[in-house]
């Protein structure tokens, strides 16, 4: 995309997974990778694009994996939150060290670090051309990031979800693992939960379909990739109605 070319959407939401900020290590955060994304995020800012974020917390914490050794799963739930406040934080001073201006915004109350979410003073962050980070999930257990993301995108008026993965897409079987595995460039809400394709959970892909939101899948590995995928450029599916 060149400067003078005008971006096919004017606000997104990016939804990335806690792990990938963990770049080649096994656990929490590798500042290089968190530096990489953040300047992919600042190149589609920088074409005047307004960016939500949702950040995963499983580099530090899942509350699933911690609920299935034992834990209570609302305990657990609620320390998987607090992870995605320690990265989201991460991501802000990244951000900010490339001279965008941010705000994390937390669906649980903690004044000391971020902003409580109050939807009307997000959307004019966004307005004001601030990047908004929502942490802490939806602020209830029992609901995933990607929940969390779809929930804000829907709230924030985004005209897309922008979800990061592993591999450049959505496909019928894992393409790590298959040789013979089959990427979609389209699919349907409907076709990705009737074959349990694993792109987001049923309650986040229910609520895009029920508000029609597309859904785009892609990589970020690649570098460029972002700011490429939102001209219509690279490998990419778009999950829509």
């Amino acid at each position: 995309m060149t400067d003078t070319q005008k971006p096919a959407f004017r606000r997104v939401m990016l939804k990335i997974s806690g792990e990938a900020l963990m770049g080649d290590t096994a656990f929490g955060l590798h500042p290089p990778t968190v530096e990489r994304i953040a300047r992919e995020v600042k190149s589609v800012h920088d074409l005047g694009v307004e960016i939500c974020m949702v950040i995963g917390g499983g580099n530090i914490f899942r509350g699933l994996s911690g609920s299935a050794q034992g834990m209570e799963r609302t305990t657990a739930d609620y320390m998987g939150m607090l992870a995605t406040v320690m990265n989201a934080l991460a991501m802000q001073s990244a951000l900010e060290e490339l001279g965008v201006f941010t705000r994390v915004i937390s669906a649980i109350p903690m004044d000391q670090v971020c902003e409580p979410y109050i939807r009307r003073r997000a959307v004019r962050h966004l307005e004001k051309k601030r990047v908004c980070i929502f942490a802490a999930g939806t602020g209830n257990p029992y609901f995933t990031t990607d929940t969390a993301a779809t929930l804000r995108a829907n709230e924030m008026s985004c005209e897309a979800i922008f979800k990061d993965t592993k591999v450049d897409g959505v496909y019928d079987k894992d393409p790590k693992k298959f040789d013979d595995a089959k990427r979609y460039s389209t699919i349907t809400y409907d076709e990705v939960l009737q074959k349990h394709l694993g792109v987001m959970d049923a309650s986040a892909i229910a609520l895009a379909r029920d508000n029609s939101l597309p859904i785009i899948v892609f990589s970020l590995d690649e570098p460029g990739g972002f700011r490429g995928i939102l001209a219509g450029e690279g490998t990419s599916t778009r999950v829509h109605g």
